[in-house]
């Protein structure tokens, strides 16, 4: 259901695409008994993330589309290498216990340099670093947030499809924060369409 309304979105006129795209949340609130309100935003969330990466993609193109994966992709590596070398104080304890404010911070360094690569490469300017650390920091907040998620429905793994792994969502939460970051923001970027 949920990828048919995505897809169909992405041909249709935006006021046709909005509420096809929030149809699955409300079909799903009302057929659970418990943890509606969770189920319902994050679906909403993650079907507009989806909308927003077929966005970039048919928009922008495949090398923007590059640019968003290496920043989510930089962020988490770098973050987690980091956070386990240098340690300290903890980011949210309660809700993901290993995450520490170093690697945090040096999962924004890694997509500021990721920001710096493409602005010098593609002309776009500078402004490219600000915005890949923004978009950092919102792949941080997805990450988050689905830990939260889980912690309040009571599982440790958001699906049984990657053992050891937490989860299938788990893989693509960051992802999920960004794509929906770059949806609100997009229309403010002078990114050029077509970077190859």
């Amino acid at each position: 259901l949920v990828g048919g309304a995505t897809l169909a979105a992405m041909y249709l006129p935006i006021g046709f695409a909005l509420p096809i795209l929030l149809a699955p949340a409300m079909v799903g609130f009302g057929q659970l008994e418990k943890h509606r309100t969770v189920f319902m935003c994050f679906t909403v969330l993650i079907v507009l993330a989806g909308f927003g990466l077929a966005q970039v993609r048919d928009d922008f193109g495949f090398g923007w589309m590059m640019w968003l994966v290496l920043v989510v992709v930089v962020t988490d590596v770098v973050g987690y290498f980091a956070g386990r070398a240098i340690g300290g104080p903890k980011f949210w304890p309660k809700v993901s216990p290993k995450k520490t404010w170093s690697g945090t911070a040096a999962g924004w360094v890694g997509a500021a340099i990721v920001g710096m690569l493409f602005s010098i490469n593609t002309g776009v300017g500078y402004q490219l670093v600000g915005v890949s650390i923004a978009m950092s920091m919102a792949s941080q907040m997805g990450d988050i947030a689905e830990s939260g998620m889980k912690r309040r429905v009571g599982v440790k793994d958001s699906s049984n499809l990657i053992p050891g792994h937490g989860g299938l969502l788990d893989r693509f939460d960051g992802m999920l924060g960004a794509a929906l970051f770059l949806l609100i923001i997009g229309q403010f970027l002078a990114i050029t369409p077509g970077l190859n």
